[in-house]
Order: structure tokens, then C-alpha cells, then sequence
């Protein structure tokens, strides 16, 4: 039955010139192998017959040299089609998933698992295919060559292939539901890990780690249950095909005996017959290929699921001279009904208790949210600083110029700006210091983010939380740096500080998702609901 990843793999196979090449060596390495067994009965009955013929001995050892340098050159092609149609693979599933923005519908461990795993699995199916259309053509080959031996060892043969293709469509139709589940149980258990793994000082300092870990195994039985389900009836096609084929060799080898006595077979050719019903049964013992093949199409299904997911509606970036206007914008869950215009050139701090919606909006103010509902107009040319900024690239200076063509003159600038510039120089490295390396507070990372947002030189800079780790005069240098180093520049600043908001040319106050209000700081802080976001009531 066909499934939705299936389209995918033949697009796969269909995109390389890899797979024919392998096809190819395979198509001439298997012929030589369905001449072998002739070759080698000639060559046996010439020695019992006391005579030499030179050309039966070539064609033997040529023949040999067939198969020995094509299984070599098809292990080298293998490796290569595979590599590329993996590496496709990885690309497109992950442009998808960046395209699908952020929050993502795929949790990040489940992501990753499809990037790694299903992607290296998929990469795999010309392999696979050819594996098993090439072992196909020469189990029929294998019938052939039998026949012209004599039919009546071909009908022997025969009536082994509809057991042999029940064995395979049972086996096929058993492993299908176990190794699909088995592929998602794994994502799963990758995207619990993941967050524990993020999570570890939380958990170690609350002292849950036989909790959490308790949480992260909870999916094993079901994992288990899959693999288990997956041996069992691997096991159970092993045994019979390990009853089949000796069965099958038996059968043609009686009826060879029997083609002996009355002469119309040679002792070579008896050989010859036993060769060819090994080679004929070959299809029966790549049972592990279609275990394969089905994990191969469970993946492609997985990575499908991301590649048919409708891309959220982004907000569409038109230039409004400057201003910044939000009409009728709901985000489910965070936003509704949100009608907000901010000036060019604006200062605005967006404040508001925990889960008032504050990161939300400044994400759809600067376009990186996707709304449900609602017009956005702004620009497209936005800086983003975050609380916890991950700082992406080799060196620390690369992190800073990332995904730009920025100098080293630029990067300077910006760290300058950040008022970072002077905690880089005293690394052991200054800017080339690996990420790794370098000893960074959370503050100083903050600042790193907001550099690297700065050497972007924005329209729109927008700070989710980004100098939530500096002291209150650190952030009152940053800002006076960011007014010189970006002037007339739109900032968007989500704060839990009163000072950062009172600096602010004006504030949007944020409550369930709704704006309560707006305007300056002072005028606000008469309202003692407004004054309850930065005391607490108090």
C-alpha cells in the first residue's frame, strides 16, 4: 500500500545519475554471476573428462573478475548515492523546517531525529531498491537458466515461488505498523531527552533527576514493544526462508540425479543447477533488505509529514513611510484583536506580567511571528536580541557576523555598541576565540546577541528580554550606545524594568493577550494595575 513518503523516495532516486551508474555495474555484475554457475560446470566437467581448454579456464576466471571488481565498484557507488541523496535530504527538510518559523509544530528533539536518523535512513532507498530489483531479476535469470538446463528442474523450482512470495508479503505487511511506530516512539524520546539535556541545572538544583529521567523513559515500553514486534517477525521469515531454501536445493538437486542417470545431465551441470537454485531463491534471503525497504518508507513518511506542513501565514513586511501598524492581529493563545501603530524612529518598551503576550508581539511587530488573523505593516529589515541568545559560528566574531558579509571593522563596531568590545580583547583569542571556548557570563552573551543584532544595521531593532542580565547602568550605556550607533532606527524593547521603560518614548502595556494600554511611563504609573507589573502589587 502506498504511503505518503513514497513519492518523496522516488523523487530521490530520480534526481541523481548515481543511481543508474549503480545499476548499471549492477546489471553487468549479475550477469556475470548468472554465467558463473555455467561456466563453473563446464570447467568441472572438462577436468573429470581429463582434457584442458584454455577458453573454458579465461571465461571462468573472467567471468570471477566480473563480479569480484563490479562488487567493489558497486560498494563505492553505494556509499556515494547514498551520501548525496542523504545529504539532499537534510537540506530540504531543513529549509522546511526553518521555513516553518518559530514555534515550530515539531519538537526540537523530534526534529533533529528526523534531520539525522529518517534522513539517513531515506538516503539509503536506490541502494536498497537496486538491492532488491537486481536480486529479483536474477532469481528469475536463475529460473531460466535452469529451464535451458532442463524444464523439468525449472518446474521444481517452481513450485517453490509462491510460498516464497507469501513469506515475502507476509513479512512486509507484519513489520509495516511495528516500524513506523518504532520511528516515531524514537523522535519522541529524542525530543524528551532534548529538553532534559537543556534543562540540567534546572533539574539538578530541584533535585528531580530520578523524576525527569523517570519522564524521559516513559516511552521505552512502547519502544521496546515496536522492536520487539519487529524481531519477532524477522525471526519468523528467517527460519522459514532457512527451511525453504535448503528444501528448494534438495528438490532441484533430486531431479538432477535423476537427469544423470538418464543422461540428459552432466555431473557440471548438476553443479550448475545447485548454483542456480541458491541464485533463484536469493530474493528469499533479502528478507533484512525489506525490513529495510519498510523502515526506509517509515522515514520518508516522517519527513514528509514536515515537508507537506502548511507554512504559517507570515506577516507581510509593506513599508508604511517608516511607521509600524498592527490591525485586528491575533496569534492563537497569545494575541487578540490587537490594533497597535508605532512611529518611525520610536523608542517603545512592550511590558506586561508573565504570559501577557509581550514576546509574541514584539515577534510580530519585527516579523518573525506568524499571525492567525490580521494585517502587519512595517519592515522587513529587522535586528533580534533575544534573552538567551544562541551565539551560532566557529569564533566569537563569526557568531557576531552571522549570516552577514560584516568585516572585522563592523563586528568591532557593533561589540563596541553592545559595550562587549572590551570583555572580547581580553580573551585568550580576542574575536577568534572558538564559541566553545570562551568564558561567558549570561550577561556578556546577552550583549554578544544584541552585536550581532546591531551589525545588521536594522530598521527595526527588537529586544525580547536581551538586556535582561545586565545591571541597570550597564543597560543605560547600551542604550545611549545604540541611540549613537543606530539613530532614527525603530527599537522595540520587551522589559520588566521600570527604568528601561521610562527612557522609552512610550510604553504598550500588555494584559491576556490584549494591549491595556499606551502611552508614556509616567503617565501610565498612575494606574496601580500598571504599577502591579514591576512591583507586584506591592
Amino acid at each position: 500500500m502506498a504511503k505518503p513518503g513514497d513519492a518523496l523516495l522516488f523523487s530521490v532516486i530520480r534526481r541523481d545519475h548515481r543511481p543508474w551508474a549503480l545499476l548499471l555495474n549492477a546489471a553487468v555484475t549479475t550477469t556475470g554471476g548468472l554465467l558463473l554457475p555455467a561456466a563453473l560446470a563446464d570447467a568441472v566437467d572438462m577436468a573429470l573428462s581429463g582434457t584442458f581448454v584454455l577458453v573454458t579456464i579465461v571465461w571462468l576466471l573472467a567471468l570471477a573478475a566480473v563480479e569480484i571488481i563490479g562488487d567493489a565498484i558497486g560498494v563505492v557507488l553505494a556509499a556515494s548515492t547514498t551520501s548525496r541523496a542523504t545529504a539532499f535530504l537534510r537540506r530540504k527538510l531543513s529549509r522546511r523546517l526553518l521555513t516553518l518559523g518559530h514555534p515550530s509544530p515539531f519538537a526540537a528533539g523530534d526534529a533533529v531525529s528526523r534531520v539525522t536518523g529518517d534522513c539517513g535512513n531515506a538516503g539509503g532507498i536506490a541502494v536498497t531498491m537496486i538491492t532488491l530489483v537486481v536480486t529479483a531479476v536474477s532469481s528469475a535469470g536463475a529460473v531460466v537458466a535452469l529451464a535451458l538446463l532442463d524444464w523439468r528442474l525449472a518446474a521444481v523450482f517452481v513450485l517453490s515461488v509462491p510460498l516464497a512470495g507469501l513469506l515475502i508479503r507476509t513479512h512486509m505487511r507484519m513489520t509495516a505498523d511495528d516500524v513506523l511506530t518504532y520511528q516515531e516512539v524514537s523522535g519522541e524520546v529524542s525530543a524528551r531527552l532534548l529538553d532534559s539535556v537543556s534543562g540540567l541545572r534546572t533539574i539538578a538544583s530541584a533535585g528531580i533527576a530520578d523524576r525527569e529521567a523517570d519522564r524521559v523513559l516513559e516511552p521505552l515500553p512502547r519502544l521496546a514493544a515496536a522492536g520487539a514486534g519487529m524481531w519477532r517477525t524477522q525471526a519468523r521469515m528467517m527460519w522459514r526462508a532457512g527451511l525453504l531454501l535448503p528444501a528448494v536445493e534438495v528438490a532441484v538437486l533430486t531431479a538432477a540425479g535423476f537427469g544423470v542417470m538418464q543422461g540428459r545431465l552432466s555431473t557440471g551441470d548438476v553443479l550448475a543447477a545447485l548454483g542456480y537454485a541458491a541464485l533463484g531463491m536469493g530474493i528469499v534471503g533479502q528478507m533484512t533488505q525489506l525490513t529495510v525497504l519498510e523502515r526506509t518508507r517509515a522515514s520518508a513518511t516522517r519527513i514528509a509529514e514536515v515537508l507537506d506542513t502548511p507554512v504559517p501565514k507570515r506577516p507581510v513586511a509593506k513599508a508604511s513611510n517608516g511607521v509600524i501598524e498592527l490591525r485586528n492581529v491575533s496569534v492563537e493563545g497569545a494575541l487578540h484583536d490587537v490594533n497597535l501603530m508605532i512611529p518611525a524612529g520610536m523608542f517603545v518598551a512592550v511590558v506586561g506580567s508573565s504570559g501577557a503576550g509581550k514576546s509574541t508581539l514584539a515577534a510580530v511587530l519585527g516579523g518573525l511571528s506568524a499571525v492567525d488573523s490580521g494585517e502587519v505593516r512595517g519592515h522587513d529589515a529587522v535586528g533580534y536580541a533575544f534573552e538567551r541568545p544562541a551565539l551560532l559560528g566557529t569564533t566569537i566574531g563569526r557568531s557576531i557576523g552571522y549570516g552577514t558579509d560584516a568585516d572585522e571593522v563592523q563586528v568591532r563596531d557593533a561589540a563596541v555598541a553592545a559595550q562587549v568590545h572590551n570583555v572580547l580583547i581580553r580573551l585568550p583569542q580576542g574575536y577568534e576565540t572558538p564559541v566553545a571556548d570562551a568564558p561567558l557570563s549570561g550577561g556578556e552573551a546577552q550583549r554578544i546577541g544584541l552585536a550581532r543584532a546591531i551589525v545588521r544595521d536594522p530598521d527595526v531593532l527588537v529586544l525580547d528580554d536581551a538586556t535582561a542580565s545586565l545591571d541597570t547602568v550597564t543597560e543605560a550605556e547600551v542604550d545611549k550606545a545604540l541611540t549613537t550607533a543606530l539613530p532614527d532606527r525603530t527599537r522595540i524593547v520587551v522589559t520588566h524594568r521600570p527604568a528601561t521603560a521610562a527612557r522609552a518614548d512610550f510604553v504598550v502595556w500588555m494584559e491576556n493577550g490584549r494591549i491595556r494600554g499606551t502611552g508614556s511611563h509616567g503617565a501610565l504609573w498612575h494606574n496601580e494595575h500598571y504599577r502591579a507589573v514591576f512591583t507586584g502589587g506591592e
